[in-house]
């Protein structure tokens, strides 16, 4: 039963993912937004934690293959996570605190050295600050944070099932 129960949780996790990322490339494709690079970096995470668990759900994993499905689930959750938070908190900055320039994610990765790209990205530009469109007050970037802290919880409540499940 306890499996069973897993490969659901596993796939409720895929398919609240990719309502998600349905929802995103709405915004972008259906309304005409251009996401900015930290949008980008969380649409990434968002489709590694799509695809782990659509593989866990038909894998079919024993209870150790379900922990590893579960903790990489966790930390791209908390990933995409951290980089909304990162967004939020940008969002809250004074414009002449950012910067105005900044070049495509291809662009970043080709050109500097890995320890840049992070700070670089994280860093944020003019783009992660814009606020185009909000519903219920919340902005994309806090609906992005809602939506990853839910996952969050979901693949973390996985890890707890399997570190107290007793064969």
């Amino acid at each position: 039963m306890f499996l069973a129960c897993s490969r659901f949780i596993f796939l409720l996790v895929f398919l609240l993912g990719a309502l998600v990322m349905g929802a995103s490339l709405f915004l972008e494709y259906g309304l005409g937004f251009e996401p900015c690079l930290l949008c980008q970096i969380q649409r990434y995470f968002l489709l590694g934690l799509c695809i782990v668990n659509l593989a866990a759900f038909i894998h079919r994993p024993q209870c150790n293959g379900m922990k590893a499905y579960a903790i990489v689930s966790t930390v791209l959750a908390l990933g995409g996570a951290g980089s909304a938070v990162r967004q939020v908190l940008l969002q809250g900055l004074a414009p002449e605190q950012l910067m105005f320039c900044q070049p495509g994610l291809g662009a970043i990765w080709l050109n500097l050295p890995l320890s840049e790209v992070v700070s670089t990205i994280y860093r944020g530009s003019d783009a992660c600050v814009q606020t185009h469109w909000s519903v219920f007050d919340l902005r994309v970037a806090e609906l992005s944070l809602l939506a990853f802290a839910g996952l969050t919880v979901l693949s973390g409540y996985q890890i707890i099932r399997a570190l107290s499940y007793r064969e």
